[in-house]
């Protein structure tokens, strides 16, 4: 487990920066409140086998009792880069982007499971959608009771959709809850 060097950050942060925006900030200065010390520390990115792991920096400090091939994982895996160099965000960042997210879609109940399958969003399952996205805004997608369900890329803009037919795509699917069924030995 190590720090993320400085090509590393830059890619976590644009992947991040595109689904907060300038909430990215309120994420990198969330005040921890884990451990024995009585000051709030702060969270940090650490890199350990390929995936970058949201944590604590007591917990951090605690870690380094564990030797790294014992170590499974720490805090909260937001992504992993792949063999190319790429970074890929983990339907574990949920947790991380719908708070802080920039761009929201609410699907109507008829199709969540749709989306929950992995499928991608369409006009005709939208509920609302937040002002002024763009085509490649990440967006955060919630059912209509406001609970995250997954995240993926606009495929069209907010104008765009307003005159879309109802079998247009919306949003391309990234990740979704469902993930957690359907690739549970990965995660």
């Amino acid at each position: 487990m190590r720090p993320l060097d400085e090509k590393e950050t830059t890619s976590v942060f644009e992947k991040l920066f595109k689904f907060t925006g300038n909430n990215l900030k309120s994420i990198v200065e969330n005040p921890s409140h884990e451990g024995p010390e009585s000051n709030p520390g702060r969270y940090c990115f650490r890199l350990h086998k390929n995936k970058v792991y949201y944590v604590s920096d007591s917990l951090v400090k605690r870690a380094t009792n564990v030797a790294r091939p014992q170590l499974v994982s720490l805090g909260t895996c937001i992504g992993k880069f792949t063999h190319g160099g790429s970074f890929h965000l983990t339907v574990q960042s949920l947790s991380i982007l719908a708070p802080n997210a920039k761009h929201k879609v609410w699907l109507k109940p008829t199709s969540e499971m749709s989306f929950l399958y992995g499928n991608h969003v369409l006009k005709g399952g939208l509920g609302r959608i937040t002002e002024n996205i763009a085509p490649g805004d990440g967006v955060v997608v919630f059912s209509m009771s406001d609970v995250p369900l997954g995240f993926g890329i606009s495929a069209k803009s907010t104008q765009d959709c307003r005159k879309l037919d109802p079998n247009g795509i919306v949003v391309l699917h990234q990740a979704d809850i469902g993930e957690y069924l359907r690739m549970e030995d990965e995660l």
